[in-house]
């Protein structure tokens, strides 16, 4: 008398096992990946809040040209700095820009920002960002006849210097604009041949409505780490979800 055979067990070899550990090696890996973006958004975050509360600190006096090598430039970027002597207005400098809803004044879209090269009491220039103009009114600036022309004083927000990509254009020398507010390059469209700062100063704003439109300073930190976390603990979850579907499959008793 005999009885009718089972469905057959697959054999399970060093394929299969190492798939497994394969797999759960990736998901520990997107959770590490996970870990990480959490403890980068923490350490973003914590960056922003300082870097904003350097706004409302009483400013620095920018230092004599001596000092200038020896400066620690971080330290000034978006603290304010005070800084005396004469505007070099003609040779303004135009650097176009476009501002969406980020604006904090009247004026928004494209348009340029009026970097002026600023002759510091203890030698060496550093370019003032006098604020946004739209399109329509740069050339009404580009001559600098609107500013003083004596001895003044100015304080306002210093930035640092921005950086040109692979895909940035050259500077257009007949119009005087430039695309990045790199105190190097604009001294070079300016034709300043004194040392400049490494990093340029946005001017405070002045009346509403009025041109240039100061105050216009953006702290633009990508922050995308809440995001990129959500994701990788995402594929945390779906790979042991995948590997466990696929395993029952391979053990599945085939049918006879």
């Amino acid at each position: 008398m005999s009885s009718a055979a089972g469905p057959a067990r697959p054999r399970l070899g060093f394929g299969f096992w190492s798939f497994i550990v394969f797999m759960l090696g990736l998901t520990a890996l997107f959770v590490v990946l996970g870990v990480w973006q959490v403890e980068r958004l923490a350490w973003k975050d914590g960056l922003i809040a300082q870097v904003t509360a350097r706004l409302d600190q009483p400013p620095y006096d920018l230092p004599p040209l001596d000092q200038w090598p020896a400066m620690d430039l971080e330290t000034y970027d978006f603290h304010p700095v005070t800084v005396s002597g004469r505007y070099i207005a003609d040779k303004t400098v135009l650097v176009f820009t476009s501002l969406g809803e980020e604006a904090k004044g009247k004026y928004s879209g494209p348009g340029d920002w009026v970097m002026v090269p600023f002759a510091a009491d203890g030698g060496g220039v550093v370019f003032i960002n006098l604020g946004f103009v739209p399109q329509a009114n740069s050339n009404a600036f580009i001559d600098g006849k609107t500013l003083p022309k004596d001895h003044t004083s100015i304080t306002g927000i210093a930035v640092a210097a921005e950086t040109a990509g692979a895909f940035t254009p050259g500077p257009d020398k007949a119009n005087r604009v430039e695309w990045v507010r790199d105190p190097a390059r604009l001294a070079a469209m300016a034709g300043v041949t004194d040392p400049v700062i490494g990093f340029t100063i946005d001017a405070p704003a002045a009346a509403p409505g009025a041109l240039p439109q100061g105050g216009e300073t953006t702290i633009d930190f990508p922050n995308n780490h809440f995001g990129y976390a959500i994701t990788w603990f995402g594929f945390a979850l779906l790979t042991p979800c995948l590997l466990a579907f696929w395993a029952w499959r391979q053990i599945k008793p085939a049918k006879s």
